[in-house]
């Protein structure tokens, strides 16, 4: 009996001493966000996927930031000013600027960030975003001047990417990588990092040292959530207030049931397949551009997809340089008029009954992308063309691709910032294995390049629309729809506003008052 109460005793010490498990479930001052995979990293600077960008973005922030729009605003600038030629930024910093442990910091700080960003030790994921920065410099304590190499209007949604966020490099210094094991994590944003259990939830708290006033919510769990559907059923249960995805198949059924919680907003992104414009059949331009007008866009966008997609001809998704899409001429002939051209085009390239089309449609593995390479190769059959179909898994299918060896392949392009050159320099040459249609138009090239030369921003936008229209004049990708994303947001959540971005920072949303 002696041994029984000492036991008992020993059980009650550890349970007594045992720190309860903190609450990672939706409270009145608690926000429980999932996204769809686990955090990779902490540093800023060393991080690439979504998923640590949007951790990284609550708690660091740079110069600028993004607002609840997707749209850049000051940050730790309170202001900038732009020369003519727009090749030189001048940004003015607020003033005591703090970092969450209590050390100030001031325009110093900024030649070191973008020196940290560019050394090879770092490894920086985003490095050649900021490839058209030639220097940071800070003249004075409250003053940083950036030049570029040529002018970009959209330096200010740049300089909000968490790499050139404000980091504690006084701690970085001490310490080296250990700096992310700080529980909470140093920061310069309006959040910083007391807990992190891998696999399970990141807890963030609000940054006493915040220069802006207090975020509205103290708390922001994030966890991860791999399985959209699992996530779906944890959010309807009651388990999170936002989910980042939901499963293309259960759209209808939300927007029937669901609908003021089911979010579907377009993108910065283009799903296309990808023509081998280096050997034939698709070194020819009548060839790519018979397949491309018998493809019925709005048929894939709203029977094969069926969330909501916009169908597209050109590359520049709407709302990133106006609302009026580049279409070819042909865009809008009836179907019948469509196949008759494509058929003449074949056969003034050689190809007919007695020597019929045939290759092959290359695609990563995906309910998708399979779906939407039988919907073409039924859509070509009144051509008399025969496409087979390839699928393998995406490192695989990418990897074949940069090796050129694909004739029709699966492609597309989510874009890292809001610009049109972001989608318009990957189809040059000097993109390198990216460029993998293999594309090389020299009228491209310059247009491109006087483009992004052009300081005034609508002579810029003019610009970037021609050389879109010649690259889909050329036709070295077939483009077929806009991506959407999907979320779900609870209805006690306030301050969400869909964005082209997706961008939707943890500080701009607050509970609603019961």
């Amino acid at each position: 009996m002696r041994y029984i109460a000492l036991l008992c005793t020993l059980l009650c010490l550890i349970s007594c001493n045992r720190s309860p498990e903190p609450d990672i479930t939706p409270g009145p001052a608690r926000i429980v966000r999932l996204s769809d995979s686990e955090i990779k990293g902490l540093d800023p600077q060393k991080i690439s996927d979504l998923s640590s960008l949007r951790v990284a973005a609550d708690q660091f922030e740079g110069l600028t930031r993004l607002n609840a729009n997707g749209e850049a605003e000051p940050g730790l600038a309170k202001d900038w000013t732009i020369s003519s030629d727009g090749l030189s930024w001048t940004f003015r910093l607020r003033e005591n600027l703090r970092f969450s442990d209590g050390t100030s910091f001031d325009a110093l700080l900024f030649p070191a960030l973008l020196k940290r960003l560019r050394a090879e030790k770092t490894a920086a994921a985003a490095k050649a975003l900021f490839g058209n920065i030639l220097s940071v410099r800070s003249d004075r304590a409250n003053v940083v001047t950036v030049t570029l190499a040529s002018p970009d209007p959209a330096l200010p949604a740049l300089l909000a990417h968490p790499a050139m966020s404000a980091i504690p490099l006084h701690r970085i210094r001490k310490t080296g990588d250990k700096w992310t094991s700080d529980r909470p994590m140093v920061t310069s944003g309006p959040y910083r990092l007391t807990g992190w259990k891998l696999n399970d939830h990141a807890r963030l708290e609000r940054n006493p040292e915040w220069h802006d006033a207090a975020a509205p919510t103290a708390t922001i769990i994030w966890k991860p959530m791999d399985d959209s559907l699992s996530a779906m059923r944890l959010f309807l249960s009651g388990g999170a207030d936002i989910a980042a995805d939901y499963p293309a198949s259960r759209h209808q059924w939300l927007k029937d049931n669901h609908p003021a919680i089911a979010h579907s907003m377009p993108y910065l992104g283009s799903y296309y397949f990808a023509f081998n414009t280096r050997n034939p059949p698709f070194d020819d331009h009548r060839v790519r551009t018979a397949l491309s007008m018998a493809v019925e866009r709005e048929w894939i966008a709203d029977k094969v997809i069926g969330i909501g997609n916009i169908p597209a001809w050109g590359l520049l998704p709407p709302g990133l340089i106006g609302n009026a899409p580049v279409k070819p001429e042909w865009a809008d002939w009836p179907r019948e008029q469509r196949v008759q051209k494509a058929r003449t085009l074949l056969a003034a390239a050689g190809y007919g009954p007695n020597n019929p089309l045939r290759f092959e449609i290359r695609f990563n593995s995906s309910a998708e992308h399979r779906r939407v390479s039988v919907a073409m190769a039924a859509m070509w059959q009144p051509l008399g063309v025969e496409a087979s179909l390839f699928n393998s898994e995406a490192a695989l299918h990418f990897a074949a691709l940069r090796r050129h060896e694909f004739a029709l392949s699966r492609s597309g392009w989510i874009a890292d910032l809001p610009t049109p050159e972001n989608f318009l320099l990957v189809h040059q040459n000097a993109n390198g294995a990216g460029n993998y249609s293999g594309y090389d138009n020299t009228d491209y090239n310059r247009i491109l390049a006087m483009a992004i030369a052009e300081p005034d921003p609508r002579k810029r936008q003019h610009l970037m629309r021609q050389a879109e229209a010649q690259l889909i004049a050329d036709m070295p990708v077939l483009p077929l729809y806009f991506y959407v994303t999907r979320s779900l947001v609870a209805k006690r959540i306030a301050g969400w506003k869909d964005n082209i971005s997706n961008v939707h920072p943890s500080r701009t949303l607050r509970i609603r008052l019961q």
